[in-house]
């Protein structure tokens, strides 16, 4: 299986859900591949913002390693699932979309609801981690019992 996160930078939200996600298939023997990619090319190269870097850290997490890259219409091709953090990067990925083929493979993680976007308030970083966490948990137990 593989999945691709994406959020609108690739600094905050979706290396949080690349990280979380990882570890929670690690512990449970699944041989999935998880990465993550932005809608936008602003951080492309860098590394992810460093209060999602302290975020995942403070749960056991190292997610400094990973490097912001975008989204490329190839990863329609390349990952099974590819899940979004808002509304916004949504309809960004569906407008790539080439068919119905791509279009079923984009979906929000959280559902019907917003993973917000915490880089302006430092303080959102924790509830956003927890938000993504329970998404992940939640798709895990989706895509396990298929």
């Amino acid at each position: 299986m593989k999945i691709l996160m994406v959020c609108l930078g690739n600094i905050c939200r979706s290396p949080l859900a690349h990280g979380i996600m990882e570890q929670m298939a690690n512990e449970q023997g699944l041989n999935w591949e998880i990465e993550s990619a932005g809608t936008g090319d602003w951080h492309v190269g860098e590394a992810p913002d460093r209060r999602s870097i302290r975020s995942a850290k403070n749960h056991g997490i190292d997610i400094s390693n990973q490097v912001c890259r975008l989204f490329r219409i190839s990863d329609f091709d390349e990952y099974d699932h590819i899940f979004v953090m808002d509304r916004s990067n949504l309809s960004d990925i569906l407008a790539k979309a080439r068919n119905k083929e791509d279009e079923k493979k984009v979906r929000l993680l959280l559902g019907d609801k917003i993973v917000p976007d915490p880089y302006y308030d430092d303080a959102q970083f924790e509830p956003v981690f927890e938000m993504i966490e329970v998404g992940c948990r939640e798709i895990i137990k989706q895509l396990t019992t298929i």
